[in-house]
């Protein structure tokens, strides 16, 4: 998602993902800040919709689990990209197009948006298909299009675009807001502890998903649902039925609305 010391896109960000050889000694291929966004992406989404797999395919151990799996799972996910993309070489752990559009409108620098959203959704698709092989054998023993359409994207719980998008929208503004603040001078002048800050991040994530998840199942990340929606539409898995591309620009629009306008909020708030 992004990391709670620095929702900005930085400077040394970008040298490293020139290709040149890191501080470390390691190549920048495999370690800069485009390859971060796309697996720690991949990790998010892998434990994210294996998660939702993981409760919903018949005959895995998880089956029925319900909301609290789904909600504490994604939580977990977010911990672990933002881990593995920042060991990896993206120390703002972004995850998400609306966090870096976030990170765009609030600092002014928009050069690098399209670079880090094309890591992000090759991660998330790269994500979705692990999930595809890792639950092989259970596809078709589930009967329900629509419960496999959900492992892989969201969909509203009531189908009214307007207040779906505001659900979308709200719930990424709140995700920036609060991931800012807890990286604020006023909450600590020096910021969270090593190693803290994508924990509390995770929790905000957990408090999301309770709160403002039970509309739209809480997306807050376009590619988290784009990416997944495509390799659903392309993966040959039995009786999968349609990938619902007509509600797919509501967590597109909703979650770049809210980043860009929570942006604007850290900009003007000097936060």
């Amino acid at each position: 998602m992004l990391e709670s010391r620095n929702i900005r896109i930085r400077s040394r960000c970008d040298l490293n993902a020139t290709g040149r050889q890191h501080p470390n000694g390691k190549e920048a291929s495999m370690h800069s800040v485009w390859f971060g966004e796309f697996l720690g992406t991949l990790v998010l989404v892998l434990f994210g919709n294996g998660v939702c797999a993981g409760i919903t395919l018949r005959k895995s151990y998880g089956e029925g689990a319900g909301w609290m799996a789904v909600t504490t799972g994604w939580a977990l996910a977010v911990l672990c990209g933002v881990l593995v993309a920042q060991a990896f070489g993206s120390p703002g752990a972004h995850l998400n197009p609306a966090i870096t559009l976030a990170a765009a409108v609030s600092s002014g620098n928009y050069s690098q948006v399209l670079y880090f959203w094309s890591a992000q959704l090759l991660g998330a698709m790269g994500g979705a298909s692990l999930v595809v092989l890792h639950y092989g054998p259970h596809w078709k023993l589930t009967d329900n299009p629509a419960a496999k359409l959900g492992i892989f994207c969201t969909n509203a719980a009531v189908r009214t675009p307007v207040f779906n998008i505001l659900s979308e929208a709200l719930g990424t503004a709140v995700l920036v807001v609060v991931a800012g603040a807890i990286g604020s001078r006023g909450v600590s002048p020096s910021g969270p502890a090593g190693g803290v800050g994508p924990w509390l991040v995770a929790c905000l994530v957990w408090g999301i998903g309770f709160s403002l998840g039970g509309t739209t199942g809480y997306a807050i990340n376009p590619a988290r649902d784009l990416g997944p929606r495509i390799v659903h539409a392309l993966a040959p898995i039995p009786g999968k039925g349609g990938s619902n591309w007509s509600y797919a620009p509501i967590p597109i629009l909703g979650g770049l609305a809210g980043g860009a306008l929570a942006g604007l909020l850290l900009r003007y708030a000097h936060l």
